[in-house]
C-alpha cells in the first residue's frame, strides 16, 4: 500500500512534475482571486491564447520564448483597452475578437514556419518534460508576482471593486491596472511549460471561484485558494501516474470536482439559511 502511494515520487521526472506544481500554484491561485473578483476571467483566456504568434515568432528569431509570449500577452491585453475605450463595443466582445484572431495568426505562422517545437507541448503543456531551466524560469516569475501581489493585495483590491474610489483616494489606477495585466502575463508565462497556454485558463479561474464560494473574507479567499489550487494539482500530478493520463488535464478535472462540492456545499448552506429565516 505504501509503495503504491509513494511510487510517483520515485522517479526524477515526476519529481519536476510535483515541484513546479509548488512554484506555480501560489502566483496562479492569488492572481485568480483577483480575475474573479474583478470580472477578468475571460482577460486570462485571452492572454493565454493570444501569447501564441509571440512563442512561434520568439522560436523564429531565436529569443527567449518568455520574451515573445510576454510581449504578445501585453499587447493582447493593451490593443483590447484600447479597442474598448474607442468603441461601442463590450470588453468581452472585443476580448473574444482579438484573441481568437491572435491565435489564428499564431495558428498560421506555425504552420507556414515549421519548427522543431511541438504544437501539443505548446498548447497543453509538457509537465513530465520539466527541466530545470523551466523551473528556474517559472520560479523567479512566482516569485515575483506573489511578492507584488503580497505587498500590494489592497490597492488591487480596492481598484477591482471600486476603480472611482481608489482614484478618488490617491491611487494611480493606471498603473494599477497595467500592473495586474503584466502579473498576469507573466503567470501565463510562467505555467507555459507545465499545463500549455490553454490549460492555465483553468488554474487562472477556478481557484478563485472555489475560494469565493466557500469564505467570506478577502484573506481568507486568497489562503484558501491556493491550498485548493496546490492540492489539487498535486493530486491530478498522483492521480496521472496510476491512471497513465496526462497531468495537465487530470489536474482541471481534479479542480472542476473540486469547484462542484464548493457549489454544492454552498448551495445547501444558502438553502439551510432559506429554510431558518423562513
Amino acid at each position: 500500500m505504501i509503495d503504491w502511494l509513494i511510487a510517483p515520487f520515485q522517479f526524477p521526472f515526476m519529481q519536476n512534475a510535483f515541484l513546479v506544481a509548488l512554484i506555480i500554484a501560489p502566483p496562479t491561485a492569488m492572481l485568480s482571486c483577483f480575475l474573479v473578483l474583478k470580472g477578468w476571467a475571460l482577460m486570462g483566456d485571452a492572454v493565454s491564447h493570444a501569447i501564441l504568434p509571440g512563442v512561434v515568432l520568439a522560436y523564429l528569431l531565436n529569443l527567449p520564448l518568455i520574451l515573445g509570449a510576454f510581449v504578445a500577452g501585453m499587447g493582447c491585453a493593451m490593443l483590447t483597452g484600447y479597442l474598448a475605450q474607442n468603441s461601442r463595443v463590450k470588453r468581452d466582445t472585443i476580448m473574444g475578437v482579438v484573441f481568437s484572431g491572435m491565435f489564428a495568426a499564431g495558428m498560421i505562422l506555425f504552420v507556414a514556419f515549421p519548427t522543431d517545437a511541438h504544437l501539443d507541448h505548446i498548447l497543453f503543456g509538457n509537465m513530465l518534460g520539466v527541466g530545470r531551466d523551466d523551473l528556474l524560469t517559472s520560479g523567479i516569475i512566482a516569485v515575483v508576482v506573489c511578492g507584488v501581489l503580497g505587498l500590494k493585495w489592497r490597492d488591487f483590491l480596492l481598484h477591482a471593486f471600486d476603480p472611482a474610489q481608489a482614484r478618488a483616494s490617491g491611487m494611480n489606477t493606471v498603473w494599477l491596472h497595467y500592473g495586474l495585466l503584466a502579473i498576469l502575463s507573466l503567470t501565463v508565462v510562467a505555467t507555459l511549460a507545465a499545463v500549455g497556454l490553454i490549460l492555465a485558463v483553468a488554474l487562472l479561474v477556478t481557484p478563485g471561484a472555489i475560494a469565493f464560494l466557500l469564505t467570506r473574507s478577502f484573506g481568507r479567499m486568497l489562503t484558501v485558494a491556493v491550498i485548493a489550487c496546490l492540492g489539487s494539482m498535486l493530486t491530478g500530478i498522483w492521480l496521472s501516474f496510476h491512471l497513465d493520463s496526462a497531468p495537465a488535464p487530470t489536474i482541471v478535472l481534479v479542480l472542476t470536482g473540486v469547484f462542484l462540492i464548493a457549489f454544492t456545499r454552498r448551495l445547501h448552506q444558502t438553502r439551510r439559511q432559506t429554510m431558518e429565516t423562513g
